[in-house]
């Protein structure tokens, strides 16, 4: 059997430095907002290229806080509409309805399952204050266009970086010659430290980066019950703080995350050069470090027969995601909504094997398998 995602396997190459990290906070009691939260944090700051970063919770909260912190020092207000692709996670959405804003819907691009800023331009109406571009499945929205159209409309633009960790825009480097990351594509950005992520944590986790300082320390007051000072509580806020021993253990595997990222895209190189089954669409990739690849995700007409054949086979799969948000029970307001595109998508989408422990062998016998379909 080559499993989908072996989190034992990913986890265990770094055993002894997980355990050594366990036992200091065991040893310290540092368990909220402790030092390794600090030091994660400024840990992924420097690595994602920003000022700021500030764990919470888990990656909704990451972008809820967002936008909650948003409406808190007045560039958003509730009721204001959010442009969001249809084709998203739901938590994308959910952090839109959670701070009390109203998700726009719009078709992603068919070949890269991102917002594209075409035809964008004409669905804006004067209540639209914000974009947010998700980098789905590991692969970067074309943020440059997004970002012409958010300057121009005085739009804020923030990013839904939870599956791409890592990703590097080579088109437009900084001065000092560094490309830049997601993370730091937008006005803030939301990351997921969700177990299966590419930088995953033994737990949940999140983390906002930004360069906005008013936004940062607003977030700062949020996440915490809206408190600075112990007992001392200068708005409403809530409870949203990244758990200091999963702060040590990330800024453990952060060390690993550019040569995990590297190995995946190698696998995806194969795959694409290798897998020649015409019943298949493949993913669009540019061959740049734009994409990390947090999932393999090819089209394939008879997506049950294939489930079946990848079965008797023993090889692992996923679904990412079996049904469009407009289509769930909870969000039954928006099910009117016309959007084949998206529909398209995710009645034919499957996730392959993916991973940094996948062998040479099981990566050969997973593309035999699939072209013999």
């Amino acid at each position: 059997m080559i499993p989908f995602l072996d989190l034992h396997k990913i986890n265990d190459r770094y055993r002894e430095e997980l355990k050594a990290s366990f036992a200091q906070a065991l040893d310290t009691s540092y368990y909220i907002l402790g030092p390794n939260v600090k030091t994660f944090e400024n840990e992924f700051a420097n690595y994602c290229g920003t000022n700021y970063c500030i764990g919470t919770a888990n990656g909704l909260d990451a972008l809820t806080l967002i936008l909650k912190g948003y409406i808190e020092i007045g560039r958003l207000k509730v009721g204001d509409k959010v442009i969001v692709p249809a084709n998203t996670y739901i938590a994308t959405i959910l952090s839109i309805l959670h701070a009390q804003l109203e998700p726009i819907l719009v078709e992603p691009n068919s070949e890269t399952y991102n917002l594209s800023s075409e035809d964008l331009e004409s669905k804006l109406t004067k209540d639209i204050k914000a974009i947010v571009m998700v980098h789905l499945y590991g692969q970067l929205a074309e943020f440059e266009g997004l970002k012409a159209i958010a300057d121009r409309h005085n739009l804020l633009l923030i990013e839904d970086a939870a599956q791409a960790h890592g990703a590097v825009s080579s088109k437009h480097p900084t001065p000092n010659n560094q490309c830049p990351k997601a993370g730091n594509l937008s006005h803030a950005a939301a990351f997921s430290f969700y177990p299966s992520k590419n930088l995953g944590a033994l737990g949940d986790g999140g983390a906002v980066t930004t360069n906005d300082k008013e936004l940062y320390e607003t977030i700062l007051l949020l996440r915490n019950y809206g408190s600075k000072i112990k007992y001392e509580n200068e708005v409403i806020g809530y409870n949203s703080r990244l758990d200091d021993l999963q702060a040590a253990f990330l800024s453990i595997k952060l060390k690993y995350l550019d040569a995990d990222n590297s190995k995946r895209r190698d696998i995806a190189r194969s795959y694409l050069e290798k897998i020649k089954n015409p019943k298949l669409v493949l993913p669009f990739y540019d061959g740049s470090e734009n994409h990390v690849f947090h999932t393999f995700v090819i089209e394939v007409d008879d997506r049950e027969d294939f489930i079946k054949y990848l079965n008797q086979h023993k090889i692992g799969w996923l679904i990412h995601y079996p049904t469009p948000p407009h289509k769930q029970k909870a969000l039954e307001r928006f099910s009117h909504l016309k959007l084949p595109i998206t529909e398209q998508i995710h009645k034919r989408v499957i996730s392959l094997p993916i991973s940094p422990v996948l062998s040479d062998e099981e990566v050969n016998t997973v593309i035999e398998v699939i072209n013999a379909y």
